[in-house]
């Protein structure tokens, strides 16, 4: 009997998200004030479990030790893509031939189709020992994938090592290239697109346009350019798209994991990286997330003030993980 009451009161205490379970309430309310459970991550189509990321989720449908039903039931019925499961094995393998991207081709230059724009620079290297990177071309490109600016970029220091091997780039490529000054103007053009930087507020962008890109921070820096936080999406830091370990994925890792074809297999086109980049973030952008209250702004919005305390400890899970919200931004909110 006492066995039974300490089995039902356990499964009182289990999260509905991640499905830990605690020997008391308060140690649940505890984890969802932490865990920050939302509707926006990823969750097995066969169980239902919250994951963290898509690899903590592959990890659960196809790693070294998966849960054997979610195992079998993806093996029929999944796409080793996007990680969902269909109503049958027919619908699975039907879906799986437009869930699979191939190797894009450059495509002629237009206009910015779309509100984002994903931006891929390729680095030479200066200083000694060759180990200072210095932007030596850049590949802006709409959602459409058609090439907005594209440009050999003038180094502001003496080049040491052109990085051939990956770059592509020759010292003749440079001799009159773009110069670093008229290549800001430009990119900074095309991103505010008339709308003065100082006006742009979150969630009220204007007419200027979202960036997207893998480790732009990066680039940025090397172009000599600032633009706000809450308008990158960055596919190298989008927690999605993440490793278990919380580290970044490789743009190679996450093109042929979630798009399902290989780049940087030879040398490296920023055309190529701009249309993985910009594909990742469409394909973030269009999961099919329900609305919570928490995610409008992407703030952490976890509702489980002291004082709820002794209220909070008589609900129930599913309660709970109603008042629980994102410590990140889902690109799903994007308009």
């Amino acid at each position: 009997m006492d066995s039974r009451r300490e089995s039902a009161e356990t499964l009182r205490n289990k999260c509905s998200a991640c499905f830990r379970q605690y020997n008391k309430m308060e140690h649940l309310v505890e984890h969802m004030k932490v865990s920050y459970h939302s509707v926006h991550e990823p969750k097995c189509g066969a169980c239902r479990k919250h994951c963290r990321s898509f690899e903590s989720l592959r990890e659960h449908l196809i790693g070294p030790l998966p849960k054997a039903e979610c195992a079998r039931v993806f093996s029929a019925r999944g796409c080793g893509i996007c990680l969902n499961i269909f109503d049958s094995p027919a619908a699975a393998r039907y879906h799986r031939h437009a869930c699979q991207y191939s190797r894009a081709a450059p495509m002629p230059k237009g206009g910015a189709g779309g509100r984002a724009v994903a931006m891929a620079c390729k680095m030479v290297g200066g200083g000694s020992d060759g180990s200072v990177d210095l932007c030596a071309r850049v590949c802006l490109i709409g959602e459409d994938e058609n090439i907005i600016f594209q440009t050999y970029v003038k180094p502001t220091a003496p080049v040491t090592n052109y990085r051939y091997e990956v770059t592509g780039i020759r010292p003749e490529y440079l001799r009159d290239a773009m110069p670093l000054k008229l290549v800001q103007r430009r990119i900074q053009d095309i991103l505010c697109n008339g709308e003065p930087l100082w006006k742009i507020r979150p969630r009220s962008y204007g007419r200027a346009r979202i960036l997207v890109g893998h480790i732009v921070d990066h680039d940025l820096e090397r172009l000599g350019l600032d633009y706000p936080a809450f308008m990158i999406r960055d596919t190298a830091k989008y927690p999605p798209l993440m490793k278990t370990s919380k580290l970044s994925n490789t743009l190679k890792y996450l093109t042929q994991a979630y798009l399902g074809y290989d780049v940087h297999t030879g040398i490296q086109d920023p055309y190529e990286d701009c249309v993985a980049a910009m594909r990742l973030y469409i394909r973030m952008r269009s999961q099919a997330h329900p609305r919570d209250y928490a995610s409008g702004s992407g703030e952490v919005q976890n509702n489980y003030p002291a004082w709820r305390q002794r209220e909070m400890e008589r609900m129930s899970p599913e309660e709970l993980l109603a008042l629980s919200g994102s410590d990140y931004y889902c690109w799903c909110l994007d308009p």
